[in-house]
Protein backbone atom coordinates (compact mmCIF):
# COMPACT_ATOMS: atom_id res chain seq x y z
CA UNK A 1 0.00 0.00 0.00
CA UNK A 2 0.94 3.65 -0.75
CA UNK A 3 2.49 5.92 2.21
CA UNK A 4 1.07 9.03 0.05
CA UNK A 5 -0.02 10.89 3.24
CA UNK A 6 -4.15 11.83 2.05
CA UNK A 7 -5.69 15.33 2.58
CA UNK A 8 -9.17 14.40 4.46
CA UNK A 9 -11.50 17.35 5.13
CA UNK A 10 -13.42 17.35 7.82
CA UNK A 11 -17.02 18.90 7.23
CA UNK A 12 -16.87 22.24 9.35
CA UNK A 13 -20.53 23.01 8.98
CA UNK A 14 -21.08 21.71 12.56
CA UNK A 15 -20.49 18.97 15.31
CA UNK A 16 -17.27 17.07 16.46
CA UNK A 17 -14.69 18.71 13.93
CA UNK A 18 -11.61 19.28 15.84
CA UNK A 19 -12.00 15.74 17.72
CA UNK A 20 -12.60 13.96 14.19
CA UNK A 21 -9.40 16.12 12.79
CA UNK A 22 -7.06 15.14 15.70
CA UNK A 23 -7.78 11.60 14.93
CA UNK A 24 -7.11 11.58 11.14
CA UNK A 25 -3.81 13.28 11.95
CA UNK A 26 -3.26 10.49 14.41
CA UNK A 27 -3.97 8.21 11.14
CA UNK A 28 -1.35 9.23 9.26
CA UNK A 29 -3.49 11.90 7.17
CA UNK A 30 -3.37 15.55 6.65
CA UNK A 31 -6.85 17.06 8.17
CA UNK A 32 -8.19 20.44 6.35
CA UNK A 33 -11.57 22.32 7.14
CA UNK A 34 -14.20 22.18 5.01
CA UNK A 35 -16.68 24.75 4.69
CA UNK A 36 -16.92 25.85 0.98
CA UNK A 37 -17.14 24.35 -2.30
CA UNK A 38 -13.65 25.35 -3.40
CA UNK A 39 -12.28 24.07 -0.10
CA UNK A 40 -14.20 20.23 -1.19
CA UNK A 41 -12.23 20.19 -4.55
CA UNK A 42 -8.86 20.19 -2.89
CA UNK A 43 -9.73 17.24 -0.52
CA UNK A 44 -8.87 13.44 -1.26
CA UNK A 45 -11.48 12.51 0.87
CA UNK A 46 -14.05 13.73 3.49
CA UNK A 47 -15.06 12.67 7.29
CA UNK A 48 -19.11 14.48 7.82
CA UNK A 49 -18.88 14.64 11.87
CA UNK A 50 -21.35 14.27 14.51
CA UNK A 51 -24.14 17.25 15.38
CA UNK A 52 -27.29 17.73 14.78
CA UNK A 53 -28.34 16.45 10.90
CA UNK A 54 -31.11 18.99 9.93
CA UNK A 55 -28.59 21.80 10.97
CA UNK A 56 -25.94 20.60 8.89
CA UNK A 57 -28.59 19.58 5.90
CA UNK A 58 -29.93 23.66 6.31
CA UNK A 59 -26.00 24.95 6.59
CA UNK A 60 -24.81 22.66 3.39
CA UNK A 61 -27.98 24.60 1.71
CA UNK A 62 -26.57 27.69 3.07
CA UNK A 63 -22.93 27.44 1.83
CA UNK A 64 -23.73 25.96 -1.58
CA UNK A 65 -22.33 22.93 -0.33
CA UNK A 66 -25.16 20.17 -0.74
CA UNK A 67 -25.08 19.76 -4.65
CA UNK A 68 -21.11 19.72 -4.50
CA UNK A 69 -20.71 17.06 -2.05
CA UNK A 70 -23.17 14.57 -3.57
CA UNK A 71 -21.38 15.06 -7.28
CA UNK A 72 -18.03 14.38 -5.37
CA UNK A 73 -19.45 11.39 -3.69
CA UNK A 74 -20.88 10.15 -7.07
CA UNK A 75 -17.73 10.83 -8.46
CA UNK A 76 -16.21 8.05 -6.07
CA UNK A 77 -14.99 10.56 -3.63
CA UNK A 78 -14.06 8.46 -0.22
CA UNK A 79 -16.53 9.50 2.62
CA UNK A 80 -16.94 8.62 6.41
CA UNK A 81 -19.79 9.40 8.54
CA UNK A 82 -20.42 9.66 12.41
CA UNK A 83 -23.53 9.62 14.03
CA UNK A 84 -25.37 12.81 11.97
CA UNK A 85 -22.62 12.28 9.13
CA UNK A 86 -24.39 8.60 9.32
CA UNK A 87 -27.38 9.91 8.59
CA UNK A 88 -26.12 12.25 5.93
CA UNK A 89 -24.70 9.63 4.04
CA UNK A 90 -28.28 7.42 3.91
CA UNK A 91 -29.87 7.74 0.50
CA UNK A 92 -32.95 7.21 3.36
CA UNK A 93 -34.23 8.72 6.59
CA UNK A 94 -36.78 7.36 8.92
CA UNK A 95 -38.00 10.20 11.34
CA UNK A 96 -36.25 12.83 9.76
CA UNK A 97 -37.93 16.54 9.72
CA UNK A 98 -40.34 17.63 6.81
CA UNK A 99 -38.35 17.97 3.35
CA UNK A 100 -34.75 16.74 5.56
CA UNK A 101 -32.51 15.99 2.60
CA UNK A 102 -29.02 14.12 3.15
CA UNK A 103 -25.96 14.26 0.73
CA UNK A 104 -26.69 10.16 0.30
CA UNK A 105 -24.38 7.33 -1.23
CA UNK A 106 -24.96 4.25 0.75
CA UNK A 107 -27.66 2.59 -0.12
CA UNK A 108 -29.44 2.18 3.50
CA UNK A 109 -32.51 3.18 5.19
CA UNK A 110 -31.45 5.36 9.10
CA UNK A 111 -33.66 6.25 11.74
CA UNK A 112 -32.38 9.29 13.18
CA UNK A 113 -32.21 9.56 16.92
CA UNK A 114 -33.03 6.17 16.84
CA UNK A 115 -31.43 5.11 20.55
CA UNK A 116 -33.25 7.96 22.47
CA UNK A 117 -31.84 11.68 23.51
CA UNK A 118 -29.42 13.18 24.80
CA UNK A 119 -30.23 11.65 28.11
CA UNK A 120 -30.74 8.14 26.83
CA UNK A 121 -26.61 8.24 25.68
CA UNK A 122 -25.00 5.64 26.35
CA UNK A 123 -21.23 3.48 25.57
CA UNK A 124 -20.96 -0.11 24.58
CA UNK A 125 -18.97 -2.83 22.79
CA UNK A 126 -19.12 -3.18 18.94
CA UNK A 127 -16.62 -5.89 17.13
CA UNK A 128 -15.77 -3.97 14.23
CA UNK A 129 -14.81 -5.99 10.68
CA UNK A 130 -11.35 -5.51 9.48
CA UNK A 131 -10.05 -3.32 12.82
CA UNK A 132 -8.81 -6.53 15.04
CA UNK A 133 -9.81 -8.59 17.58
CA UNK A 134 -10.83 -6.40 20.35
CA UNK A 135 -14.35 -4.74 20.48
CA UNK A 136 -14.74 -0.86 19.93
CA UNK A 137 -15.79 1.31 23.31
CA UNK A 138 -18.54 3.19 21.14
CA UNK A 139 -20.02 6.22 22.00
CA UNK A 140 -23.65 6.41 21.55
CA UNK A 141 -25.22 10.17 21.69
CA UNK A 142 -28.74 10.90 20.55
CA UNK A 143 -27.42 8.56 17.98
CA UNK A 144 -29.26 6.68 14.57
CA UNK A 145 -29.40 3.48 13.58
CA UNK A 146 -29.58 1.58 10.14
CA UNK A 147 -32.74 -0.57 9.68
CA UNK A 148 -31.72 -1.81 6.89
CA UNK A 149 -29.18 -2.29 3.75
CA UNK A 150 -29.31 -2.46 0.27
CA UNK A 151 -27.45 -5.44 -1.35
CA UNK A 152 -23.97 -3.52 -1.82
CA UNK A 153 -23.73 -2.63 1.62
CA UNK A 154 -21.80 -4.13 4.12
CA UNK A 155 -22.18 -4.97 8.35
CA UNK A 156 -19.55 -4.27 9.44
CA UNK A 157 -20.71 -3.52 13.30
CA UNK A 158 -23.49 -4.37 15.57
CA UNK A 159 -24.19 -3.49 19.06
CA UNK A 160 -23.37 -6.07 21.73
CA UNK A 161 -24.80 -3.97 24.80
CA UNK A 162 -26.90 -1.07 25.97
CA UNK A 163 -30.74 -0.71 24.77
CA UNK A 164 -31.47 -2.63 21.35
CA UNK A 165 -28.96 -4.94 21.45
CA UNK A 166 -27.58 -6.35 17.54
CA UNK A 167 -28.68 -3.15 15.65
CA UNK A 168 -26.64 -2.39 12.80
CA UNK A 169 -24.20 0.82 13.86
CA UNK A 170 -21.49 0.35 11.04
CA UNK A 171 -21.65 -0.24 7.76
CA UNK A 172 -19.44 -0.08 4.46
CA UNK A 173 -20.50 0.49 0.75
CA UNK A 174 -17.12 0.43 -1.49
CA UNK A 175 -15.56 3.81 -0.75
CA UNK A 176 -17.86 5.11 1.86
CA UNK A 177 -18.64 4.06 5.19
CA UNK A 178 -20.26 5.05 8.64
CA UNK A 179 -20.71 4.71 11.99
CA UNK A 180 -24.07 5.34 14.55
CA UNK A 181 -21.37 6.29 17.51
CA UNK A 182 -18.13 8.90 17.74
CA UNK A 183 -15.33 6.87 17.76
CA UNK A 184 -13.59 10.56 17.44
CA UNK A 185 -14.30 10.37 21.44
CA UNK A 186 -12.45 7.55 21.92
CA UNK A 187 -8.94 8.09 21.97
CA UNK A 188 -9.41 4.75 19.75
CA UNK A 189 -7.93 5.46 16.45
CA UNK A 190 -8.80 2.50 14.76
CA UNK A 191 -11.62 3.17 13.16
CA UNK A 192 -9.98 6.35 11.55
CA UNK A 193 -6.87 4.45 10.17
CA UNK A 194 -9.18 2.41 8.68
CA UNK A 195 -10.78 4.53 6.94
CA UNK A 196 -7.25 6.61 6.01
CA UNK A 197 -6.18 2.90 4.40
CA UNK A 198 -9.40 2.94 2.82
CA UNK A 199 -8.71 6.48 1.19
CA UNK A 200 -5.00 5.26 0.30
CA UNK A 201 -6.18 2.32 -1.54
CA UNK A 202 -8.70 4.92 -3.51
CA UNK A 203 -5.47 7.24 -4.29
CA UNK A 204 -3.80 3.79 -5.35
CA UNK A 205 -6.79 3.24 -8.02
CA UNK A 206 -7.02 6.16 -9.77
Amino acid sequence: MTTAVPTIGVLALQGDVREHARALEGAGARAVSVRRPEELERVDALVVPGGESTTMWRLARTFELLEPLRKRIEAGMPAYGSCAGMIMLADRVLDGVEGQETIGGIDMTVRRNAFGRQVDSFETSVPLEGMGDAPFHAVFIRAPWVESVGDGVRVIGRAEGGPNIGRIVAVRQGRLMATAFHPELTGDHRVHHYFADLVRRAMEEE
